[in-house]
């Protein structure tokens, strides 16, 4: 599931972020949400969070990794 509407995502949820380093290279990076950044219900690159190590990005991926 992609991460573009806030409504989707909740603190707790596992999830795949893009770090801003890591959007040309798209790497991901897999964590627990913590807070959302984004206040916007949608946005095009995905909603941005905090996990709960610290780290912000733009979700990706809402789910277990496979």
């Amino acid at each position: 599931m992609a991460g573009e509407t806030r409504a989707d995502i909740a603190p707790g949820m596992t999830v795949a972020i893009v770090l801003k380093k890591d959007q040309k290279s798209g790497t991901l990076t897999w964590g627990v949400v913590k807070n959302l950044l984004t206040s916007a219900p949608y946005h095009s690159r995905g909603i941005k969070v905090r996990l709960e190590d610290g780290q912000v990005g733009r979700v990706q991926i809402i789910g277990e990794p496979d």
